[in-house]
């Protein structure tokens, strides 16, 4: 019979105090793949709320020329 291993929750960042900001590069690239897409909550570990923001935070950087669109 085998072995079932109970899976850890993901954390939420965000909910734990570290705010997202377009301006910091190294935060927002841990939320985007290696094409260049904004990688998906069951991944990143985030809530629906702060997933929002992810996004929103993410195109903002985009636009502002802090990360290219694509890779």
């Amino acid at each position: 019979m085998a072995e079932f291993r109970k899976k850890r929750k993901k954390i939420c960042h965000m909910c734990a105090g570290k705010p997202v900001d377009y301006k910091d590069v190294t935060i927002i690239s841990k939320y985007i793949g290696e094409s260049g897409k904004i990688l998906p909550r069951r991944f990143t570990g985030t809530c629906a709320k702060h997933q929002r923001e992810v996004a929103k935070q993410v195109k903002l950087a985009r636009f502002m020329g802090f990360i290219p669109f694509c890779k």
